[in-house]
Order: structure tokens, then C-alpha cells, then sequence
């Protein structure tokens, strides 16, 4: 009975075939990639100035449009987890818009917001003096743009997940909100949030099509890692070398993420 049960359970031989196609579609395009490369010379190309530029770029934008998921994400999360069944899955809908929106559409509707011919844009230059499209705040707001989903989802399963139990309790013996908040409601779900976190500035620094139209692509000031990788396979930057470069460089920082990512989960083998 055991042995049928399993057998039951294992799927049919058929669909072995496409399975390993599948697998071999996502791995061959990167050991090309790594096959490439020129190993001589990669020191020297991710270290070049262009290289650097773009690096640095890209960690800092990646690391400020993850604080700015942090700080609008988590509340955001905490507010579909508690809300009803209605008003969860309409803010769930607006939050996942992003994930299959083309970064291209994304870039063009934040040009119309915060562009110098529209109210926003028109109000933020008269007030502050700052001109958003085409700088180093508009790579920033582009990446949260589009990283956003990935914390606030991840999140919000986590405090889900947890239930309300503890902070009932918690409020039947005084604890305050803030108090709940900070000493049950995170801690329980701290783990889905850093993973959401790490998620989040994974695709902050891999972003393209939305910082391409909204931000631009000025070396040195805009052109992160993805851009400048686009520059160079078009023969407008420092070389192909330069980008294949920097391309295992995203692929190695995919995989640290990833294995991130597994070191948080709960149960995960370490």
C-alpha cells in the first residue's frame, strides 16, 4: 500500500522531459554568460571608472529606495493584514500593479507625475527648487516604485501568517499599540520581513525600464549597473567586456540574495 501510495504521489515519467528543458532554459543562458567572460581582464573591468561609478550608483540608489520600501511598505503590510476581506484584496491588488506593469509603462507614468509640466512636478520644483526627472532622486523613487510589492506582500503573508492572538491578548493586559507593535507583531514576523527586505533591494538594484525613461541614463550620476550594462553591449560605453562584467556581478549578488532568502526561512537547513 505504501510503495502504490508513492508511486501515486511521484509524477508521471512524461513530464520529466519538459521539466528538464525548463531547468536547462534558466541555467544555460547564465553558464553562457559565465563562459563569456573574460577572467584575464575582470578585475580590471569591474573595477574600471565607469564600473565603479555604476556600482556605487547602484548600491546607494538600491539601498535608499529599500529604506524608502521600509518606511511606507511595512505600515502599508500591517494595514492589509488587519483590514477586512474587501479592503485586503483591493490594496493587494493596487500593490502587485507593479509586478506586471512593464517597467517601460512605469517609467513613462512617473515622468507624467512628477515631470516640471505636471501639478506635482511643478509643485515640488517651485517649493524645493528640485527637478526630479533626470537625477539622482528620480533613480531612487523608480527602484521603490517597482521594489515596493516585494516587501509589502512578503510582509504582509508573515503578519498574516502569525494571526492576532498574541496582540489580543496583549491588549487584554494593557499593552498599548505601539507596544504590540514593536515587542509581538514584528518579532513574529520578522523573518517574512527581512526576507521582503532582501527581495526588495535585489530588484531596487536590477531595476531598468523605469529608471531608463524616468531617471535617464547620464554616467556618473544616473547610469546604474543595469544601464550601464545596456550602454556597453551598445557600443556607446566603456566595452562589451565591461558589461559581461558586471553582469556576473548582478548574477552573483542574485545569489547571495537567493541564498539570503533560505537562510531566513523558518526551518530552513543551515
Amino acid at each position: 500500500m505504501t510503495r502504490r501510495a508513492d508511486q501515486g504521489a511521484t509524477p508521471p515519467l512524461a513530464l520529466f522531459l519538459p521539466a528538464i528543458l525548463g531547468v536547462l532554459l534558466l541555467v544555460l543562458p547564465l553558464l553562457a554568460l559565465i563562459a563569456r567572460a573574460s577572467w584575464a581582464t575582470l578585475w580590471t573591468d569591474i573595477t574600471s571608472p565607469a564600473a565603479l561609478d555604476a556600482l556605487r550608483l547602484s548600491l546607494t540608489s538600491g539601498l535608499l529606495a529599500t529604506a524608502v520600501c521600509v518606511v511606507l511598505g511595512l505600515p502599508l503590510a500591517l494595514l492589509i493584514a488587519r483590514s477586512g476581506p474587501r479592503v485586503s484584496a483591493l490594496l493587494r491588488a493596487v500593490v502587485a500593479v507593479p509586478l506586471v506593469l512593464p517597467p517601460m509603462v512605469g517609467g513613462v507614468a512617473l515622468l507624467f507625475l512628477f515631470g516640471r509640466t505636471s501639478p506635482v512636478g511643478a509643485a515640488i520644483e517651485q517649493l524645493w527648487g528640485v527637478v526630479l526627472p533626470f537625477s539622482f532622486p528620480a533613480v531612487v523613487i523608480a527602484q521603490a516604485f517597482v521594489a515596493l510589492p516585494f516587501l509589502v506582500l512578503s510582509a504582509e503573508g508573515a503578519i498574516r501568517a502569525t494571526g492576532s492572538a498574541y496582540e489580543r491578548t496583549a491588549a487584554t493586559l494593557g499593552a498599548r499599540r505601539w507596544r504590540v507593535l514593536w515587542r509581538i507583531t514584528l518579532p513574529l514576523a520578522g523573518p517574512g520581513i527581512v526576507t521582503g527586505t532582501i527581495l526588495c533591494f535585489a530588484r531596487a538594484i536590477g531595476e531598468f525600464g523605469a529608471t531608463a525613461l524616468f531617471a535617464g541614463n547620464a554616467p556618473g550620476t544616473t547610469q546604474t549597473m543595469p544601464l550601464a550594462i545596456y550602454t556597453a553591449f551598445n557600443g556607446a560605453g566603456s566595452g562589451r567586456e565591461t558589461g559581461v562584467a558586471l553582469s556576473l556581478l548582478l548574477l552573483a549578488t542574485a545569489a547571495l540574495v537567493l541564498l539570503a532568502v533560505r537562510a531566513w526561512r523558518p526551518g530552513a537547513v543551515r
